[in-house]
């Protein structure tokens, strides 16, 4: 067998260093917010729910969508200010009368964070293609090597409600894109006699990230080991090779979800 043979599979074995172009993490910071009384905005047909109702509570919450604006801090080379817009929406449930099943309706929340990270510097420009087949490919948009933010967002916790009986003064200052306000019914009211202020909790991380050249170990290519079965047409044929579900018609005990427990007192702990 020649040596180079032997020399390539040595250094497969060992990781053969490889240059690749992926996004670094250069800075990263995670929070907890509690952000209390952000008001919620709602449509018409909402807020006329909302300034007759005997009561309201927050049922859920979730993120719709998030925009991102980075720009250099100024003096301070490296450094990037993240401004950071977050759109909730808001499931509340209406009470007309006691004793009376809740309507329930959809209302939008939005509040604002700044976050400075370190994204490095960079002086280039980068031109990309996309191929285009049997013609010139197609130049993308050329770009300055500046970081790109990335926010990532647990699933809110809805905390509580509150239902003020005047209406203060707090008109949308931000753009709200056409599919965020799609959500709470295309419009926003501003009108009504009564504001539901919402508190909820938030966890997130906001990270700087850049394409950056790395050297890699590289251990092989990702070959797949299983074959692609084929669909079949017949039902009766798929169903007969599920398993028979045994656990659902016999429960397990407690010993058999806990194999390290030894009989001990059902916590993870011995006598």
């Amino acid at each position: 067998m020649p040596d180079n043979v032997n020399e390539t599979a040595a250094a497969r074995a060992q990781g053969e260093p490889v240059c690749i172009d992926a996004r670094r993490v250069y800075d990263s910071c995670g929070d907890k917010d509690c952000l209390s009384d952000l008001p919620v905005y709602l449509s018409d047909a909402s807020q006329a729910l909302i300034d007759n109702a005997v009561n309201v509570r927050i049922r859920n919450a979730d993120v719709l969508n998030v925009m991102l604006d980075i720009e250099p801090v100024p003096f301070n080379r490296g450094f990037y200010s993240i401004d950071i817009t977050f759109f909730f929406s808001v499931t509340l449930d209406v009470y007309s009368s006691p004793n009376t099943a809740p309507q329930q309706v959809e209302g939008l929340c939005i509040s604002d964070k700044k976050v400075i990270l370190y994204g490095s510097e960079g002086n280039v420009r980068v031109f990309s293609s996309d191929m285009t087949a049997d013609d010139y490919d197609t130049q993308n948009t050329p770009a300055r090597s500046l970081p790109t933010a990335n926010v990532q967002v647990a699933k809110p916790i809805a905390l509580a409600v509150n239902v003020k009986g005047k209406k203060p003064c707090h008109k949308v200052c931000h753009k709200i894109p056409s599919a965020v306000l799609q959500q709470i019914g295309g419009n926003i009211s501003e009108r009504g006699e009564r504001v539901v202020l919402a508190t909820l909790g938030v966890f997130s991380i906001v990270q700087l990230l850049r394409n950056v050249q790395m050297l890699i170990p590289s251990y092989d290519f990702c070959i797949p080991e299983k074959r692609c079965e084929s669909s079949t047409d017949s039902p009766c044929e798929m169903f007969s090779r599920l398993d028979f579900p045994t656990d659902e018609f016999f429960p397990p005990n407690v010993v058999e979800n806990n194999p390290d427990n030894g009989g001990g007192c059902g916590c993870g702990c011995s006598d």
